[in-house]
């Protein structure tokens, strides 16, 4: 139970037709019976009744979050979100956007009041903005006067003017990733666990019957069935996951940029039952288990292992790359332009698997100054990168202070974002000051880190760990810095190194456990996988760390990971060929034009590639090339 709930949970749910989905088993009494209080009112009525406290849990703009008085939480899996055309949030004109002296704004939806302005702003125009209601919005329209139109008024209205932009889709290909719109919003102590389920279950009914729903408001409005059944299926997307929360995370950063908004709101989500995989079966063969799969159904931890043991790679790598395509269906992929600067190779942990590292003491072992990382970061500017990756070793001698003051000093000196600290050196810095990992964080987001990278994963097996890094944290340990950073608004990747002697239950093991967290708190942007450098290493080689082996763990990696919106390819350590090979076996993104790289380089691992090199390989390999941030937004 999250806090105590009342005993009945009054929900305020916009009115529109894409609401139908989500409130369907609520409405009908099939879920929810005798627990559920449901009304309908306008997107900006739901979040006034939230605020002012005649509802516990509203269906409502998501804009909201960002003038909230309190804290609050979002119902995970449920949304109404685009990936494209939206068909109901429009801008109408008689003129073309750039003419419009004036843009008068639906009442009803901040969200979309929020969008239209940022957009504007970002296409460098300056119009004067004016409210009007909802029920008259598109009388406005007339001169050099456009509207922002919302809702189901939108289908009759966008055939009247010569001029409509679809903001959905002004979004999507612009910044590359979904634009959430609303979402069930309420305080942190508003439901129970029991009603995330509930509110999901009804979600999962409306989905199957979008066509009845479809039917139900062509009749009421005397409309096309097939308009509407088009709209329900194909222009709103219905999931709350890592892909809706990284665009939302853009939006509020981009409008905080544009001093849209005072300040971004961090969107966490309410704890609910991790998805369920169907339960394991003989019957199913492994043509159709890898069918299914490839569909996006969800994987048992058995069911992986089958495929990772019995299936041949090429039909493996066709599932995976049939569910890539379906995950990104516009043929992108993406590549972040940043450095890796291994500030300290210092370092009491002594992996075993570890060049880099020198024991504290050692003649070789050294820490930057801040003269020598300011001729990195400025090459860095320079060259156009956006991010630095700053990882090192656990030196003793470097505590909390020195970071706040390092990552205050690269914020004020240089406009990068910073990427930095594993698991490994968040955990060793939350024991050496005697404080909670969470307050750690805090800390290190207000001098101003910006993401967590997924390093110092290995193989989260404890097994695995205690044989080749026994002095690193634990699985444990790793997960829980991860979902304390996911909990203060922070995005960071996943990784995992094989090719140290697990067995495929272990490797699975890793996959289910960053998966069980994903499906918690929707914080990991990507997953990346590579194989053991072990070229001059402590630890002998006793396993296949081939390519051919490198393609069959990414395949199973997109094929497991269904709730992560993105696979990197690691041509940093298996070559730029394997790179563009692995595009086809579920990878959608090219990972660094990394600048500088100094571990896996230790180990023998050589290949750099300047940004044309990159464009160049993706192009070949049949892709559109683009650039991206941490949060996969494109630039």
């Amino acid at each position: 139970m999250i806090g105590q709930a009342p005993t009945k949970l009054r929900l305020a749910a916009v009115s529109f037709i894409n609401t139908g989905p989500i409130t369907y088993g609520i409405e009908r009494g099939l879920v929810g019976r005798g627990r559920c209080e449901l009304t309908f009112a306008l997107p900006s009525a739901c979040a006034l009744a939230l605020a002012s406290g005649q509802a516990d849990l509203a269906l409502m703009p998501i804009a909201s979050c960002a003038t909230a008085q309190r804290e609050l939480c979002l119902v995970p899996g449920v949304a109404i979100a685009s990936r494209g055309p939206v068909r109901t949030i429009l801008l109408m004109g008689d003129v073309p956007w750039e003419k419009m002296e004036t843009i008068y704004l639906d009442e009803a939806s901040r969200s979309s009041q929020l969008l239209v302005r940022l957009l504007t702003h970002e296409r460098g125009l300056d119009p004067g903005y004016q409210s009007a209601d909802h029920h008259r919005i598109v009388d406005q329209v007339g001169g050099r006067k456009g509207a922002l139109v919302i809702g189901d008024a939108c289908f009759a209205a966008s055939s009247r003017f010569p001029y409509v932009y679809d903001l959905g889709a002004e979004w999507t290909n612009r910044v590359g990733l979904p634009f959430l719109a609303a979402a069930w919003v309420g305080a942190p102590e508003a439901i129970a666990s029991a009603d995330v389920d509930l509110l999901q279950e009804s979600l999962a009914l409306g989905l199957a019957k979008r066509d009845e729903i479809a039917r139900h408001f062509a009749e009421r409005d005397g409309a096309d069935v097939a308009l509407y059944r088009s709209y329900l299926h194909d222009n709103i997307h219905y999931a709350l996951g890592a892909a809706e929360l990284a665009g939302a995370a853009a939006f509020f950063a981009r409008a905080h940029r544009a001093h849209l908004v005072s300040r971004p709101p961090v969107l966490r989500l309410f704890p609910g039952a991790a998805a369920r995989p169907r339960p394991p079966a003989s019957g199913p063969a492994l043509a159709d288990l890898l069918d299914q799969a490839a569909a996006g159904r969800r994987l048992t931890p058995d069911d992986a292992v089958r495929l990772y043991r019995s299936v041949p790679l090429h039909d493996l790598g066709q599932a995976a790359d049939a569910r890539r395509r379906q995950l990104h269906p516009a043929g992108v992929v993406t590549y972040i332009v940043d450095r890796n600067v291994n500030y300290t190779n210092a370092c009491v942990t002594a992996c075993k698997f570890c060049n880099f590292y020198r024991p504290p003491g050692h003649p070789r072992a050294s820490t930057l100054s801040r003269d020598e990382l300011a001729v990195k970061l400025q090459e860095t500017v320079a060259l156009g990168g956006v991010q630095v990756l700053l990882q090192g070793g656990i030196n003793p001698e470097l505590g909390l202070d020195y970071y706040e003051d390092l990552f205050r000093w690269m914020k004020a000196s240089f406009p990068l974002a910073i990427h930095g600290l594993s698991p490994e050196e968040v955990r060793y810095l939350a024991e050496r000051e005697s404080m909670p990992i969470s307050r750690v964080l805090e800390r290190l987001v207000a001098a101003g880190l910006d993401s967590v990278p997924g390093g110092a994963a290995e193989i989260l097996d404890d097994e695995v760990r205690r044989r080749v890094s026994p002095h690193k944290c634990s699985v444990a340990t790793w997960l829980e810095v991860m979902r304390r950073a996911h909990q203060l608004g922070l995005r960071t990747t996943a990784t995992m190194v094989f090719g140290f002697g697990e067995s495929a239950e272990q490797m699975v093991g890793h996959l289910e456990r960053i998966r069980a967290l994903q499906d918690e708190t929707a914080g990991f942007t990507a997953f990346i996988c590579w194989s053991f450098q072990a070229e001059g290493t402590k630890l002998v080689l006793h396993d296949d760390t081939s390519a051919t082996r490198y393609l069959r763990v990414l395949a199973l990696a997109r094929l497991y990971l269904d709730n992560f919106p993105n696979l990197q390819v690691s041509w940093v350590t298996m070559g730029p060929a394997v790179g563009q090979v692995g595009l086809r076996y579920g990878g959608n993104d090219f990972g660094s034009a990394m600048i500088e790289e100094n571990v896996v380089a230790q180990a023998g691992a050589v290949f750099q590639l300047s940004t044309g090199d990159i464009e160049r390989a993706i192009g070949a390999a049949g892709f559109i090339p683009r650039r991206r941030n941490m949060r996969y937004e494109w630039l």
